[in-house]
């Protein structure tokens, strides 16, 4: 398992167990009615107190933010695909809210273009395979009247996993030596 540590001044801010907490989320949560409830159980700890640390990390900025990857396919979706879309810089907020409310986007993403790649706004649009990709495309492009757009289809998942800044067992990570 290889570790990203966060930089020594702020793993020397944290108690042993906001570091125990960071260690239980850097994973996956699981997927349950109360998942804090469970990690708190798990850290030997009220659901409280895991949640309160939490809210005091994310007002520090240890935690930045929480991010949710979809599976697609644990969810029936066989294909996936990356719209990008060029859109007049004044419409992007406007198109972005639009293409987003559609339920098969995940993600969406304002970006810079270049002079080689103008497209600025993505959504990853999920379905059941490429035709209906593509038809979800064509109707988000009908939605918001941007016709200038490319559909990248994933081939092969690279690479989807968490940072991990800390074992999941805070005494088997030597926290010290990698700061």
């Amino acid at each position: 398992m290889t570790f990203n540590p966060l930089p020594s001044y702020i793993a020397s801010m944290l108690t042993e167990l906001e570091k125990k907490i960071v260690a239980s989320i850097q994973g996956d949560i699981p997927v349950v009615k109360r998942p804090y409830a469970k990690i708190a159980k798990q850290l030997d700890i009220s659901e409280e107190i895991l949640i309160e640390t939490l809210k005091k990390l994310c007002e520090k900025g240890v935690i930045r933010r929480f991010g949710a990857t979809l599976r697609h396919q644990n969810s029936g979706f066989e294909s996936n695909a990356m719209a990008a879309w060029k859109v007049e810089e004044e419409r992007v907020e406007e198109v972005g809210r639009k293409l987003a409310s559609f339920r098969q986007v995940s993600h969406c993403y304002r970006r810079n273009p270049t002079k080689k790649w103008p497209y600025n706004l993505y959504t990853m649009v999920h379905a059941r395979d490429e035709e209906s990709c593509r038809e979800t495309v064509r109707m988000m492009s009908e939605a918001t009247s941007v016709d200038t757009y490319v559909i990248l289809f994933s081939r092969r998942e690279l690479k989807k996993t968490s940072m991990k800044y800390f074992s999941t067992n805070i005494n088997d990570n030597p926290v010290k030596s990698h700061m």
